[in-house]
């Protein structure tokens, strides 16, 4: 498969580099609201629903990033673009646009279908 690795790589770090911020700025957004003290149950709910989808956000971010780590150990050790579940090579096109693309689309799809 020819596709450019330092591109992908870069493209990976850089997401990497997002998702760090973004993660530090949710931490620091769950303990502003964990701090906040509040009497009011419209408030108190509201504060709950903020809490639960800042940590939801959060969840999926750091799966991202583990995703990201993971591509980038692919990547040095030279199995990146190869799916982990049939061994084939990936497409190019799904790497370009999901560079952190483990599985070849056909194996995703069977994955997500069960």
């Amino acid at each position: 498969m020819v596709f450019n690795r330092e591109r992908i790589r870069e493209k990976l770090l850089a997401r990497r580099r997002e998702l760090e911020i973004e993660l530090q700025r949710l931490a620091a957004d769950r303990t502003n609201i964990e701090e906040e003290e509040v009497q009011d149950p419209v408030d108190q709910a509201l504060k709950s629903s903020l809490d639960d989808l800042n940590i939801t956000i959060e969840e999926n971010e750091r799966l991202e990033y583990d995703r990201i780590t993971k591509a980038l150990q692919m990547l040095d050790n030279g199995t990146y673009g190869t799916c982990v579940d049939c061994h084939q090579l990936i497409s190019e096109k799904r790497l370009e646009l999901y560079p952190n693309a483990t599985r070849c689309i056909t194996c995703q799809e069977s994955r997500e279908a069960s």
